[in-house]
């Protein structure tokens, strides 16, 4: 079977998930030749300034797009939280691999819950989502931003004295690091990010080639569910840096989401749930997304977007 090359960012968690689909490829074809290309993409390569404050969407992607219609790379694997829902004409998300745990978690320096957090203490995270949940919970905890790979993050504890850092789950897990967390954070207490845990496929619309090779990846019930809060995301017209969350879960054919649209100083969140039957699940995402606007989610983010 011919070289298959997959795009791929050089972050540590990043490369294992390359190289997690890599794997899934050589036990599935015997004798396939299976490549990584090394992208840097502008997420990458600007680390002190929050994410927030750089603007854009598609930090994260966008050189792996060009890679991929330039036909340098077969697919691209990413981290669906940073993919944006706007794609490129020619590319289509054709895979949702089985999503790994979405919550969010705390790893901490001295105590071992989110609720035993000192009064001002100082918490690490690069995401305004979670930053307005937790300032709506705790205002008194002081928000430090911090960028960087899954150690770097956790080493800023130490290294710029903070009382804890909040990140996701999954990375934790797919790194090994999971034994760090002091608390899973509820999703009362911290809804995930849209399509938090899911990795996902990029791949040139109708390369039928390439799809029958990475079909068999799919999983359906993590698709539906992102499906329904990409859909979300996309009425929002948000991003990753955006203070929106997001998640579904799918049970006997009854799609279940929560959404949520909070301000960034957590003085006021928008949240609320729907069920829908598969099939009408984005058309639901769409609707809990025009609900939670005219309650007033609408008004937070045109003042968020006025901001930028």
């Amino acid at each position: 079977m011919a070289d298959f090359k997959i795009g791929t960012r050089g972050s540590p968690l990043a490369l294992w998930q390359a190289n997690f689909v890599k794997a899934s490829l050589e036990k599935e074809y015997s004798g396939i030749i299976v490549e990584l290309e090394i992208i840097h993409t502008q997420g990458d390569k600007i680390l002190d300034t929050p994410l927030a404050m750089i603007g854009g969407k598609g930090l994260f992607v966008k050189e792996l797009e060009t890679a991929l219609l330039d036909g340098r790379v077969d697919i691209a694997v990413h981290s669906m939280k940073d993919v944006p829902t706007e794609l490129p004409d020619g590319l289509e998300i054709s895979i949702i691999l089985e999503r790994e745990d979405p919550r969010d978690a705390l790893i901490a320096k001295s105590v071992k819950s989110f609720a035993d957090l000192p009064q001002g203490a100082r918490v690490g995270t690069s995401s305004l989502r979670r930053q307005a949940q937790i300032l709506s919970k705790r205002p008194d905890i002081e928000i430090i931003s911090i960028r960087g790979n899954v150690g770097t993050r956790i080493g800023k504890i130490e290294k710029d004295n903070l009382d804890g850092v909040i990140l996701a789950a999954a990375g934790l897990k797919r790194m090994k690091q999971d034994n760090l967390i002091a608390e899973y954070l509820s999703q009362e207490d911290s809804l995930p990010a849209v399509a938090q845990g899911a990795m996902g496929i990029e791949s040139r619309i109708n390369d039928e080639k390439v799809l029958n090779i990475i079909n068999f990846l799919n999983h359906t019930e993590s698709r539906i569910a992102v499906e329904t809060e990409r859909a979300f995301l996309k009425r929002l017209e948000g991003g990753c840096q955006v203070p929106i969350a997001g998640h579904a879960t799918l049970k006997e054919g009854v799609v279940s989401f929560e959404g949520l649209v909070g301000a960034v100083d957590g003085s006021t969140i928008f949240r609320d749930v729907m069920t829908a039957p598969v099939g009408e699940h984005e058309a639901m995402g769409v609707a809990l997304a025009d609900k939670i606007l005219s309650k007033g989610g609408g008004e937070i983010l045109e003042n968020f977007y006025g901001d930028k």
